[in-house]
């Protein structure tokens, strides 16, 4: 079987005064998972479970993000989180801190058996 892709979805996510890139992170998957609601397991006849779910977050300080919380975000699937340099600080202009950005993209993929 092969690993197909059959959904890309983009979130953004802001933590504006605690900084807390976990959270801007979760945001940001929470964004990109409820812009979609087709079913893709579905709509393909799969159960939940067979969901390859990976996710990509972007934010300026990768090592601030834990990525097991936000596993705990997806309801079913096989998710997987990857954290890369991206997204952006953005300082406060009228108190001490910065606004924390985290982009997120994730994709749903199925073992499949290729078309022919």
């Amino acid at each position: 079987m092969a690993k197909t892709q059959v959904l890309v979805e983009f979130g953004m996510g802001t933590s504006l005064r605690r900084e807390d890139y976990t959270e801007a992170a979760a945001r940001a998957l929470r964004d990109a998972l409820w812009h979609n609601s087709v079913n893709m397991a579905e709509l393909f006849d799969f159960p939940k479970e067979a969901m390859i779910i990976e996710a990509k977050i972007g934010v300026a300080e990768t090592d601030k993000v834990d990525t097991d919380a936000l596993l705990k975000i997806f309801p079913y699937g096989q998710p997987s989180v990857f954290v890369e340099k991206g997204g952006l600080d953005i300082p406060a202009p009228h108190r001490d801190g910065k606004t924390v950005v985290a982009n997120a993209a994730i994709t749903v993929s199925f073992d499949m058996e290729p078309v022919t």
